[in-house]
């Protein structure tokens, strides 16, 4: 396998840290606010304050609900409230606590066992960064004229299209020359800094903006050299399975064509498929149980097996519309997707707040306040994440066995992982499959309980409720 042992029973939390919980003091220099208020809509511009200390307060929710790895949007001194922005680093943000509170968030999960990646924009930086800074005020005669690509002075930065290069031509994030060997070093020292300083992996942002795969294999042998057990997953929209070990550098890739093949089959006729597609997340396709297992079974065949448990399976993220309204505002198929995901091979990616149904729409509206009044909740899909987060610890299959098509019958689909049969209704009607039975022994159903009969070679007798999922495990004769 590429990935850490630890990644294959893994489930990951991805975390908005301005949006997730106000916990706690902001470093120096602090703000003097005003933050926006907890409960608004948010802003492209605004800060509701979240912080690294909130994170930390909150971590026993997170393993009580079932999550044992934290995946950290950018934390280091930014502009932004997302902080894809970079000013600095080897800083983290003052509003988020500093340095302080990340080695407080670090040490109290890891007293739990619970691992943190951070995210790292090496492709391009913000205009506060101290290079591009420089260059702004010096134009030519700077020193670090080399660290950027630039096309002419005085640099247009704040008005009409930049006259240098910057992700999507934004001028806010001008591209770094990773080929100049000063940047290439100061991001490769970044890249050790943090593990060494506790973190437990990266997750690279567009790392195929950065097309030189030498810069990405050093990276790769400077973080393993400060942690061999370090996880290193690339933000890769596609299946790409020549960026992963031991031909490429990563250890896995954010794994979307798997999640956008879930919401194709759990949506049916309710889902937003214009929505979504004006994210990442392009063309859903409509699914049913055969155009699924067929979708799940060309994805995974991408990538040799031994590196499906280390694949991050992502369904939503800061980068979607929120799971709950994309399907409509229907709990259920929330809840029956989310299941899903955690039963497909690879490390389940929550984006904060689907697991209680929070909505939202476009960017910024899918980066809402975590509502931490518990009336406001979807509590239904909450147990339902809950109960599969548990199989996964009690049940090696569903972390380490592969993956195996079984039958499809309309909305009806089976397969196996290991000796653990999953049975799952994505259609309005019960559903009661019947599956060749080899080896006469009974199937228990482990979440919502009764039976499957093993008579005459065939396996038969549950009833698979509309929009619901069961997972079986065999008798002992």
């Amino acid at each position: 396998m590429s990935a850490p042992d630890w990644v294959s029973k893994a489930v990951f939390y991805q975390i908005f840290p301005d949006r997730f919980r106000r916990g706690g003091r902001p470093a120096k220099p602090a703000p003097a606010g005003p933050f926006e208020s907890w409960e608004s809509p948010p802003t492209v511009r605004g800060f509701k304050g979240g912080d690294l200390w909130g994170v930390a307060a909150k971590l026993d929710y997170l393993a009580q609900t079932g999550f044992n790895a934290i995946y950290l949007n950018p934390i280091f001194a930014s502009s932004a409230n997302h902080r894809y922005h970079t000013s600095d680093y080897l800083r983290v943000d003052p509003i988020l606590g500093g340095e302080e509170a990340l080695r407080h968030l670090l040490d109290e999960a890891h007293a739990r066992g619970m691992r943190v990646i951070l995210d790292g924009v090496f492709n391009h930086s913000g205009r506060g960064f101290f290079a591009f800074n420089h260059l702004l005020e010096n134009g030519p005669a700077s020193p670090y004229r080399d660290w950027y690509y630039v096309r002419g002075f005085p640099l247009r930065a704040y008005g009409g299209r930049p006259n240098y290069e910057a992700w999507w031509d934004n001028p806010e994030l001008p591209k770094l020359r990773v080929e100049t060997p000063q940047v290439r070093e100061y991001l490769l020292t970044v890249a050790g800094y943090w593990i060494e300083f506790g973190a437990d992996g990266w997750r690279l942002d567009v790392p195929e903006e950065i097309k030189d795969m030498e810069f990405w294999a050093e990276f790769r042998r400077r973080v393993k050299e400060a942690n061999p057990e370090a996880y290193i997953v690339g933000e890769i929209w596609h299946e790409a399975p020549n960026w992963i070990a031991p031909e490429g550098p990563f250890d896995a890739v954010m794994n979307y064509p798997l999640g956008r093949g879930v919401l194709g089959f759990v949506g049916d006729g309710v889902l937003d498929r214009r929505l979504a597609a004006r994210s990442g997340l392009g063309e859903l396709p409509q699914l049913d149980a055969a155009g699924w297992l067929d979708w799940t079974e060309r994805v995974l065949a991408a990538y040799p097996e031994e590196v499906w448990s280390g694949q991050l399976n992502t369904m939503t993220s800061h980068d979607t519309p929120r799971l709950l309204t994309m399907l409509g505002g229907e709990p259920r198929r929330a809840a029956l997707a989310l299941q899903l995901l955690f039963l497909l091979p690879g490390a389940p990616s929550v984006y904060y707040g689907d697991e209680i149904g929070l909505e939202g729409g476009h960017d910024p509206d899918n980066r809402r306040a975590f509502p931490w009044d518990e009336e406001k909740w979807e509590t239904g899909i909450k147990r339902a994440v809950e109960q599969v987060a548990r199989l996964r610890r009690e049940r090696a299959g569903l972390s380490e066995a592969g993956w195996r098509r079984l039958l499809a019958e309309g909305a009806g689909a089976a397969f196996a992982r290991g000796d653990l049969l999953i049975t799952v209704n994505a259609g309005s009607a019960p559903w009661r499959p019947e599956l060749p039975c080899a080896d006469g022994r009974e199937r228990r159903g482990l979440l919502a309980g009764g039976r499957l009969d093993c008579l005459e070679g065939r396996l038969a007798g549950a009833e698979i409720p509309p929009l619901s999922l069961e997972v079986w495990e065999a008798g002992t004769g």
